[in-house]
């Protein structure tokens, strides 16, 4: 991992006086970049060729003689062959040269890999670099649920759904949703749920076919002991939980050191959205007469995220979620010092007895925030009484930082 202090050293440099906004153009960038340019921050994007449209045609920045923008966001663009050639040497020096405050998103971190952001990318980030890695769902030892299940975290505040070890399911007798890395697309998961052990192999077939889930290389998916008789490769390594019945409420928060240093409330609720995903929104507005008559292929449906939307809350239901959020911080500044810096996302379902249940957390600023673009995110705009979104209470945070010289409290 990368020394945070020396991170802190270089932002203490001359040209982070007027620092740059960089992010990578995928997930969150023009976000990012909108919020970046409300504060008067000029923006960079990195790109990968083929990728490039939105930010060097559609949402380029204009500016008029005098500077002032009339159109538009990205003010630069820095083509790649491949996303993941940002990390080398000649695009870190430009960075640290000009004064790039980098904002990370999933994409930033999946594309390059999460060995090679907390070990060999030098330049400030603004956010919480060693987070980003508990998102490693299965990956690594110390991901989110282990952060979910540590005997020091309040459980029933940040409440988990119950999990299924592989070895119980010849005995399933309740409603599951299994989650696994995608067999093809290395960034989404492969989602499927099943009631008994019947229905679980029965899919698990039909996925496998599809390649959407990947098969056990010894039985070739036809089920065998090392993959517990399930035909998934890796199996053990999946996320098998009770299906939790409610609603999906995704809470974008931002925690602000700047504002912990200024002894105002720290923690923010920005707002909350909730996702569209590919083939299951189409099938649930579908009558049930009509699922049932779909092919085999066309009724097992992907989870694959294609977009958000903002939703309401239920006002009754904002002490329990503002507790969530302050039992996350307190466990990450206990567990991974310093702790959440910046945006961060706790996704949920809310069943019945009108509590949260985590499914997902992103340590860093969520895709769902796309929602909140120019509108603002209604909880921010709120407490600041003005349009709010995630990019722009980012930025915000670099402005009030560089103005009371706390600019090393806010990156990694």
């Amino acid at each position: 991992m990368i020394n945070r202090e020396e991170v802190q050293e270089i932002v203490k440099k001359a040209q982070y006086n007027t620092p740059l906004i960089g992010v990578l153009g995928s997930h969150s960038a023009l976000d990012v970049c909108d919020g970046a340019i409300d504060e008067g921050f000029n923006t960079v994007v990195w790109s990968q060729k083929k990728r490039e449209l939105p930010y060097l045609k559609y949402f380029k920045t204009l500016r008029d003689d005098n500077g002032n923008v009339v159109k538009g966001c990205v003010d630069q663009v820095r083509l790649l062959p491949k996303f993941k050639e940002i990390i080398k040497e000649e695009e870190q020096k430009w960075m640290t040269e000009n004064g790039v405050l980098f904002v990370p998103n999933r994409s930033f971190v999946s594309y390059v890999g999460i060995e090679r952001v907390e070990d060999e990318f030098n330049v400030p980030m603004v956010g919480s670099r060693n987070l980003l890695g508990i998102e490693e769902r299965g990956k690594r030892e110390k991901d989110y649920y282990w952060l979910l299940e540590h005997p020091e975290t309040n459980k029933d505040i940040l409440r988990t759904p119950e999990v299924i070890s592989p070895k119980e399911l010849t005995e399933l007798d309740e409603l599951v949703i299994v989650k696994l890395h995608h067999a093809v697309h290395k960034l989404e998961r492969g989602f499927f749920t099943a009631a008994n052990w019947e229905e679980f192999r029965e899919k698990a077939k039909r996925l496998i076919e599809r390649k959407i889930v990947p098969a056990c290389p010894q039985c070739n998916g036809e089920g065998c002991n090392t993959c517990y008789y399930t035909g998934i490769n890796n199996i053990e390594h999946a996320r098998i939980e009770k299906y939790s019945l409610g609603p999906v409420f995704n809470f974008n928060f931002f925690y602000s050191p700047v504002s912990e240093a200024k002894r105002e409330v720290p923690l923010e609720l920005l707002g909350i959205d909730s996702r569209f995903e590919t083939s299951l929104d189409a099938l649930v507005r579908l009558p049930a007469e009509q699922q049932l008559r779909l092919s085999e292929k066309q009724r097992d449906p992907t989870y694959i995220v294609v977009g958000h939307h903002s939703v309401s809350l239920r006002e009754s239901l904002l002490n329990r979620a503002f507790e969530m959020a302050e039992e996350f911080i307190r466990i990450t500044k206990e567990l991974f010092s310093p702790g959440m810096i910046g945006a961060f996302c706790i996704q949920t379902t809310i069943e019945d007895d009108m509590k949260p249940t985590v499914y997902d957390i992103s340590t860093r600023i969520g895709g769902g925030t796309n929602s909140h673009i120019w509108l603002g995110a209604p909880y921010g705009n709120m407490t600041w009484r003005e349009r709010m979104s995630s990019g722009r209470r980012t930025a915000l945070e670099i402005k009030r930082a560089l103005k009371y010289n706390l600019l090393p409290e806010i990156v990694t």
